[in-house]
């Protein structure tokens, strides 16, 4: 028997909408999963997107007011998908409602914000997810497994690079992106969060970093109107843009590897180049985002001219088989999100976690909030999740 969990989605821009589409296809890829996800309400602010969402995708009603879908009995799971600076007041609410929560990352302004998220989830006794997507690629759970195996030897290094060009137009809106009250960090939270999970997911905990920021755009014009995604701006009172572009880190992990993680946001000619590259003592293991579905592996006992080797993931790699059948196979960015809420939703019909937990999160936060320490400190700070 399948039960129908009503669920929720509060904030309605892309990641909203990228939610609400995972939903729709769990039952398509899962379908011995004993939940089936029941589109209940839409929550966002902005006067007729919550109305166009419940037409468009098929929600039972539509709101502006996030305070009614903690309040409304229908509501079991809620997906939280509005602006950073949100995060921690809905995500405190809606846990203290006895709601699960799928948020998205970084999961508020600071680490204390991502803190009280997952302690509000931990009181509640509710589930909690948060979008580290990129860990969910079975090509990068294939990575993991090997590099756990020991077949690389003992890991020396990793490097781990997001770099994208979504703000790299000067004419880019001044959005709350850009801003330390309601964005927090710049390319830290949007992107750098997404590297410190990978780097922890693949190699363990982060110990301590060093790091240095710098803004290249400083200055953008306010958009006069609602904005969605990356628009652009011209005309609009000019103002500053108060937090990062560009990061660089060196990281010491607990294992006793070493690391570099670089992101920016403004890297002109790069759209989307996230990945990894692990190097052990017998071997190494690379992966390019924009190539998800494949992996370089170099393993042997060579050392010296050692080969590289294309590896096209197929089933039996992460969730890979619940896509596609045989190997090579193409999956999308779109994919990640359906694997997630599908871990989301597991969660809560047995009751234990799956995927990435607020507790990540809370990593996340803390290796970003050393990042902005050792930028202002030029010197290497521990990080203390």
């Amino acid at each position: 028997m399948v039960d129908s969990l009503g669920v929720a989605v509060v904030g309605f821009g892309w990641m909203g909408r990228v939610h609400t589409q995972a939903y729709a296809r769990v039952p398509h890829h899962y379908p011995s999963l004993g939940l089936r996800p029941r589109l209940v309400t839409v929550a966002e602010d902005v006067p007729g997107r919550a109305e166009e969402a419940a037409a468009q995708f098929g929600f039972d009603s539509a709101t502006r007011d996030w305070r009614e879908v903690a309040r409304d009995p229908r509501v079991r799971a809620v997906s939280i998908t509005a602006p950073n600076f949100l995060h921690r007041e809905i995500g405190v609410a809606m846990a203290e409602a006895g709601k699960h929560i799928w948020i998205e990352k970084p999961v508020g302004l600071s680490l204390a914000d991502a803190r009280a998220v997952a302690d509000a989830v931990a009181r509640a006794g509710v589930q909690g997810a948060v979008g580290f997507n990129y860990r969910n690629a079975p090509a990068v759970e294939a990575a993991r497994e090997l590099i756990a195996s020991g077949e690389l030897g003992t890991v020396t290094h990793v490097r781990v690079r997001l770099f994208s060009d979504y703000a790299a137009h000067p004419e880019g809106a001044l959005t709350w992106r850009y801003e330390k009250e309601r964005g927090g960090s710049g390319v830290l939270g949007d992107l750098a969060s997404h590297g410190a999970d990978l780097a922890r997911f693949l190699l363990g905990d982060i110990e301590s970093l060093t790091a240095d920021t710098a803004v290249f755009i400083p200055e953008r014009a306010r958009a006069t109107g609602a904005t969605a995604g990356h628009a652009r701006a011209t005309g609009g009172e000019p103002g500053p843009v108060e937090n990062e572009d560009y990061v660089n880190c060196l990281l010491r992990f607990a294992s006793g590897a070493r690391g570099v993680l670089e992101a920016c946001r403004v890297s002109v000619g790069e759209q989307n180049n996230y990945g990894f590259e692990v190097h052990g003592t017998r071997g190494a293991v690379f992966w390019d985002f924009r190539r998800m579905n494949e992996l370089g592996v170099s393993r042997g006992t060579t050392f010296q001219d050692q080969p590289v080797s294309t590896v096209w993931v197929g089933p039996g790699a992460g969730e890979y088989g619940a896509f596609q059948p045989g190997a090579a196979n193409g999956m999308g960015y779109d994919d990640l999100k359906v694997i997630e809420a599908h871990r989301f939703l597991r969660s809560i019909a047995e009751g234990e976690p799956y995927g990435a937990t607020p507790a990540d999160a809370v990593h996340s936060a803390a290796a970003l909030e050393a990042m902005t320490e050792s930028a202002q400190s030029r010197s290497w700070v521990s990080v203390r999740a």
